[in-house]
């Protein structure tokens, strides 16, 4: 053999049949051609090279295992075959793609029987599809001789369209089959009463005789089940013995090549191949060429009486009975059932994966993605991208989907879906409740690598905006994201934003264009949080009042001082001390601005106090209340605290009167009202000379000793009938002392908080209303028991809140480069780029270190036309900004224990609930509900 007829050779039968393995036929020969391939590489990796001209390309043996690694990639995205009738796929051909081509086989057939020879076997023989029937044929052999290419000038097509049969790709089988049911409606996907017979497989085993150039077929009973074979014998068994068999998927011209057949392989041309074709559209008993022309004549008048009852969906046109799947008695040999409609078909739970089903069938009814997958979407698999499952999640999503879209197809189990989703996101690997939009996120991330057509994703750099046009810069970022990301996803699901940062410092304004998948819109009652404060005054004029104040549920410390100063008429010489109160302390102060509102708790108790700017310089005195509490098993009785502390400024610490008189003047507006029976006054103490009053009400004893006030079996049976006051000292084991009256008292000169304890005798407690000091209300109090009345938000209101300029977190710092340091900017979006499917999460679910919570806020989301227009920035674009809702996630119940379903839209105004494997019909009105958790609008 000469070194040219040996790189021929080579190169024929090592690189072209590497290349040809993208077919189904190739994943059934995938052991023969992986045989061939090892052999072929032995065979030249063993032969010295100088046989080979320099200036040729040699092949090495090095690239072995990469060509294996490719060649399993290309086999596990090969497509199965469906065989259908020629006239049924011939006028659908045109409208799935005006390219594809076909190749006829004129078939002979002949039949292996127990019985005897072919020739005795009795054609009218009635079969029984229930049972097997002994001495009857056990083979069919079907021999096929290749005649002619569709679209020659030598291939007459019209004249064998009531007899012939068409072999098709997956693809191009759903895609007819939408077809035929946009155009005609029941006719194409009828099923009979077990669902089987219709669409069901047909295991075949292949060879190819080389003296002949002919494809041998033969279908054994014992690779089949009883009711298939017996089926294919009608299929193929007439009576002039003669079929005319047409493939359009390409996967038989493998083994011819232009000039002749593959070169002939020692020991391996006889050998046959086992494969299974899936059978459509040839259930009823067909012998002869005029047995078929009569079904078809009358499946055509059975799809004209159902005409009426033609449904839309998806643009495509279908029949559905009120219990998907009534029974009808068609003219075609045997009874039939009207198949259930394209699409609504369910999934198992497997255990806790509603949330999986719900955005499943979500997804899998997105006009755009359905076209996509139910195509040729294989020839956009990426198996080398790092980030995606080489291919496998797109093919398992795919092939789930195209079962969910079979004609007369049962509830589907998605077990292998889930186990390849899980190897990507390794998080859905067990039967743990999820988050459904959560797991769109991933999936829909997951699908976009793996379909992603950018195989090397180059590096760009950013460039800075530098006063350019918005439009200019938008459509720059937008072309380097597409160079790097391009995919169905992609186009059908991605849209851009426009984000601005602007410092407060030096007002420098940064603007980039971000893409996003889907938008995620707070709730009104989620953005603003109402919160209820006591407000004290620090001078005694004014009993605590409650102020209830809105915030920004995601704010800080200073818009709730904002908010508050505003509600209780802050002057402009005073200031406010928020502080929390735990265990009648102060606990700690909210006098970080920065400080997140969030870390406020609903149980929590706040007081603001109210004092003059001009005193923050003095210390700040907190006193804080304890009374006498006798106890019947105790002999001593002891000391409790109560109440709210008062605050006050001091700067006279010169003599513990200072203390007591400062602490009168505070507790004066809680004087309770004296009943003078005497006069006509209102009993009240009043007088200009507060101080002198309270000389003559309280005595002031001067007691003398020490007392740990912390100590609730201390000894007090020595204290008179006045108040007395004990400095606390810092630290938790500290010793109190008691300050006395003439004498100064002891503090430090550094001390910014000076803690004393107030010792409240029985007459006091009788003398003042200490149940004012005592009202204390909770942030918000807590409601569990209580009926709330549903909330109700527009879903516009949420998109302005989610579009509303907002603060970025201390941790979320933007560094300005103009300022060279980090900064605490403002942030704010705008919609510049609409996707054609637009995805709207709602911001149900809100998490953080303390609670976790469930908005159940009802959202009145529109249906038929969503108006974006005012809310995109550019206002010349062509592209409409109207969109249609067709599905929705629902959440029901509470957060950890609820459950999700799916809303989609099947047809004009109608509408179905999925509901794991039940799928029922519903009504448009009952789509709103406050369940929602995920919706899914088109572009009109």
């Amino acid at each position: 053999m000469s070194p040219g007829s040996l790189r021929r050779l080579r190169r024929t039968s090592a690189f072209s049949l590497f290349k040809s393995t993208t077919s189904f036929l190739s994943h059934t020969l995938f052991p023969f051609l992986k045989h061939l391939f090892y052999k072929t590489l032995d065979f030249f990796s063993s032969m010295d090279p100088i046989f080979f001209p320099e200036d040729e390309e040699v092949f090495d043996p090095r690239s072995h295992q990469k060509l294996v690694d490719n060649l399993s990639e290309l086999d596990s995205a090969a497509e199965p075959l469906y065989f259908v009738p020629f006239r049924w796929w011939n006028e659908a051909r045109e409208a799935v793609s005006t390219e594809i081509t076909g190749v006829m086989y004129e078939t002979t057939t002949s039949v292996n029987s127990s019985r005897g020879n072919a020739d005795d076997w009795d054609w009218d023989w009635d079969w029984d599809v229930g049972s097997e029937v002994v001495g009857a044929k056990n083979e069919i052999i079907l021999n096929l001789r290749r005649q002619c290419e569709a679209g020659k000038s030598d291939c007459a097509e019209e004249g064998f369209l009531g007899g012939d049969f068409a072999l098709v790709s997956e693809w191009m089988f759903f895609k007819a089959l939408i077809w035929q049911s946009d155009v005609k409606g029941v006719g194409s996907f009828l099923a009979t009463k077990d669902n089987s017979h219709d669409l069901f497989p047909l295991h075949i085993r292949l060879s190819f005789l080389w003296e002949t150039d002919s494809l041998v077929v033969k279908i054994n009973q014992k690779d089949n089940e009883v009711g298939a074979f017996n089926q294919g014998c009608n299929i193929f068994c007439i009576e002039s013995g003669l079929l005319r068999i047409w493939d359009f998927s390409g996967q038989t011209s493998q083994y011819f090549t232009k000039e002749r057949k593959l070169p002939d392989i020692s020991g391996r041309q006889d050998e046959e191949i086992s494969l299974e074709l899936q059978v459509f559209g040839l259930s009823c008993s067909m012998k002869g060429t005029e047995r078929n022309d009569e079904r078809i004549t009358e499946l055509s008048k059975f799809e004209g009486s159902f005409s009426s009852r033609l449904l839309k969906m998806n643009g495509s046109n279908s029949i559905v009975n009120s219990h998907f799947g009534g029974s009808q008695s068609l003219p075609c040999g045997g009874s039939y059932k009207i198949a259930r409609v394209l699409g609504l078909t369910g999934l198992y739970n497997l255990g806790n994966t509603c949330f999986m089903n719900s955005a499943i069938q979500c997804l899998v009814h997105t006009p755009t993605l359905v076209d996509y997958f139910l195509g040729d979407f294989r020839i956009d698999l990426n198996f080398g991208n790092p980030l995606g499952m080489n291919g496998k999640l797109a093919l398992a999503f795919g092939d789930l989907l195209r079962k969910l879209w079979a004609p007369g197809a049962t509830p589907v189990d998605p077990g292998m879906f889930k186990s390849t989703l899980a190897g990507f996101a390794p998080q859905f690997s067990g039967y743990n409740q999820h988050d459904s939009q959560e797991f769109l996120a991933f999936l829909l991330d997951g699908l976009h690598e793996d379909l992603n057509r950018v195989k090397c994703k180059p590096y760009i750099a950013v460039k800075d905006a530098e006063d350019r046009p918005d439009e200019e810069v938008a459509d720059e970022h937008w072309r380097n994201h597409l160079t790097r990301n391009d995919s169905i996803i992609v186009d059908a699901c991605q849209g851009q934003y426009l984000s601005t940062l602007f410092c407060p410092m030096c007002k420098k304004k940064s603007i980039t264009f971000d893409p996003f998948m889907y938008l995620s819109l707070p709730l009104p009652s989620m953005t603003m949080r109402k919160m209820t404060l006591t407000v004290l005054s620090t001078d005694g004029t004014t009993l605590p009042s409650p102020v209830t104040i809105t915030v920004p549920n995601f704010g800080r410390c200073k818009d709730l001082v904002q908010a508050l100063s505003s509600a209780c008429s802050l002057g402009d010489d005073e200031m406010l001390f928020v502080a929390e109160i735990y265990n009648h302390r102060i606990l700690h102060s909210l006098d970080k601005p920065s400080d997140s509102v969030e870390l406020i708790r609903d149980n929590d108790r706040l007081v603001a106090y109210r004092f003059r700017k001009d005193s923050d310089a003095s210390p700040m005195v907190v006193f804080i209340h304890q009374r006498e509490e006798k106890s019947f098993n105790r002999a001593t009785p002891s000391l409790k605290k109560f109440g709210i502390p008062l605050v006050a400024r001091m700067s006279d610490f010169s003599k513990g009167s200072e203390i007591r008189k400062q602490f009168l003047k505070l507790i004066n507006a809680f004087l309770t009202p004296v009943d003078n029976s005497t006069n006509n006054n209102d009993g009240v103490l009043n007088t200009s000379d507060e101080d002198t009053e309270m000389e003559d009400v309280i005595k002031t004893p001067v007691l003398g000793g020490d007392t740990n006030a912390d100590n609730e079996s201390e000894d007090v049976s020595h204290l008179d009938d006045d108040f007395q006051f004990y400095l606390e000292g810092e630290g938790f084991l500290s010793k109190r002392s008691k300050i006395e009256m003439d004498q100064p008292v002891p503090v430090s000169v550094l001390s910014r908080t000076i803690n004393v304890l107030v010792t409240w005798p029985d007459n006091m407690m009788e003398l003042y209303d200490t149940s004012l000091l005592s009202s204390l209300p909770e942030i918000c109090k807590s409601a569990l028991l209580a009926e709330k009345p549903q909330e109700s938000v527009n879903l516009y209101k949420c998109l302005e809140a989610f579009l509303k300029e907002e603060p970025l977190g201390p941790e979320d710092m933007w560094y300005c480069p103009n300022c060279k340091r980090h900064r605490q900017a403002s942030k704010t979006l705008d919609l510049w780029r609409l996707p054609e499917i637009l995805i709207i999460h709602l911001k149900r679910f809100s998490y953080n270190r303390y609670f976790k919570n469930k908005l159940e806020t009802y959202v009145d989301f529109p249906i038929n036309d969503f108006d974006l227009s005012a809310y995109v920035v550019p206002k010349n674009s062509q592209v409409s900004h109207h969109y249609m809702l067709y599905a929705v996630s629902n959440h029901s119940g509470v957060l950890g224990g609820g459950h999700y379903t799916a809303f989609v839209q099947h047809g004009p105004n109608r509408w179905y609930n999925f509901d794991d494997s039940r799928v029922s019909s519903i009504s448009e009105e009952q789509i709103k509900t406050s369940a929602a958790y995920v919706l899914f609008y088109k572009r009109v």
